[in-house]
């Protein structure tokens, strides 16, 4: 998570940075702001909701499969310690900050227990979560680890003690997809660009996108891995349910993935900041819907509210945005040290 990036946990001296995977996760932080930006329209329109739903079934499995692949540290105290600064701090932090943010703009649910994660942050506490677990899991053959894994995200959920608090459910479902990212060397990762691949992701993508436009009632807490089965509606074949997710959001990922570009864009620098995208755009997603400044009647409500979304990317990953919110996210003051020192 060196320079803000959502998923490196490792140095830029030890690991060159690559246009793919930058693009990558540009794409997938815009899909986030997006995804939070209509999602207080999907009860009006079943063609956002079908999309709000596709989107979900890819966008943070490949998240977190991206931060599995670059997790290759050691599990010595060092290590641990370093993770706890650049995950657990902020988490803290942001926690408090967002308290009182809730609470400036009237929104009800502001209250809540430091272990109680607002709304996007959960995923610094998983991801903290994912590499403690990579210390045991690492030990095991790559496929054993795989498979006790998945085995663990479909028996979490017939547990209702089991859910928001500490992230532990989202912890366990999604830890799949991270080990998974783990274990693949990036030869192996790059197999997803064959052509052969392409094609059939765009079978795969056009077919999940029909089946959720058939069936718009489905629950899109499937997708969100923070509810148990008993409140998902089937307590007892949950398990069969949650497979069927592991199993779409698997090959929705490698679907997606297989086309981004591995060249370097104009805006791929953009990708290097996603952390703070993603800490940073609830103020503005937040406000909004409390708020209730938009709506989406027409396609270009929907094309709008993307173009503004694409802003806010921009503005969170600009130099001044970074430089004003390093100390807090990465804890220390480079680019104000650097400007200072040019003045």
């Amino acid at each position: 998570m060196v320079m803000g990036t959502l998923c490196e946990l490792k140095d830029e001296t030890q690991m060159e940075r690559d246009a793919y995977f930058d693009n990558a996760k540009l794409v997938l932080i815009f899909l986030v702001v997006f995804g939070h930006m209509i999602q207080p329209f999907i009860d009006g329109s079943q063609s956002v909701n079908t999309f709000y739903k596709w989107v979900y079934t890819f966008h943070m499995p490949a998240f977190i499969f991206l931060a599995g692949f670059f997790a290759k540290g050691s599990g010595n105290l060092n290590y641990i310690a370093r993770l706890a600064k650049k995950l657990l701090v902020p988490y803290f932090i942001f926690q408090l900050i967002y308290t009182g943010y809730y609470f400036f703009i009237g929104k009800p649910d502001w209250q809540t227990n430091i272990f109680y994660p607002h709304w996007s942050l959960w995923f610094l506490f998983s991801l903290f979560s994912w590499h403690i677990l990579l210390i045991l899991f690492k030990k095991l053959p790559p496929i054993l680890s795989i498979v006790i894994s998945v085995q663990l995200g479909l028996i979490i959920g017939y547990f209702s003690e089991v859910g928001h608090t500490y992230s532990l459910s989202r912890t366990i479902v999604f830890f799949p997809f991270f080990l998974t990212g783990y274990w693949l060397t990036k030869k192996q990762f790059m197999y997803i660009k064959h052509h052969y691949v392409k094609i059939a992701s765009v079978i795969v993508m056009a077919v999940v996108a029909i089946a959720i436009y058939i069936a718009p009632e489905f629950n899109s807490g499937w997708l969100l891995a923070s509810k148990s089965y008993g409140e998902l509606g089937l307590p007892r074949h949950g398990g069969f349910a949650r497979f069927l997710v592991y199993t779409t959001s698997t090959m929705m990922a490698i679907s997606f993935l297989a086309w981004i570009p591995k060249k370097r864009l104009k805006i791929t620098y953009l990708g290097e900041r996603t952390l703070y995208v993603y800490l940073l755009h609830g103020f503005f997603i937040q406000y909004f819907r409390e708020a209730e400044m938009f709506q989406i009647s027409n396609i270009f409500d929907f094309t709008g509210l993307a173009a503004l979304s694409a802003l806010i990317v921009v503005i969170l990953s600009s130099k001044p945005m970074i430089s004003v919110w390093q100390p807090l996210i990465e804890g220390r003051m480079t680019i104000l040290k650097r400007a200072l020192e040019r003045q």
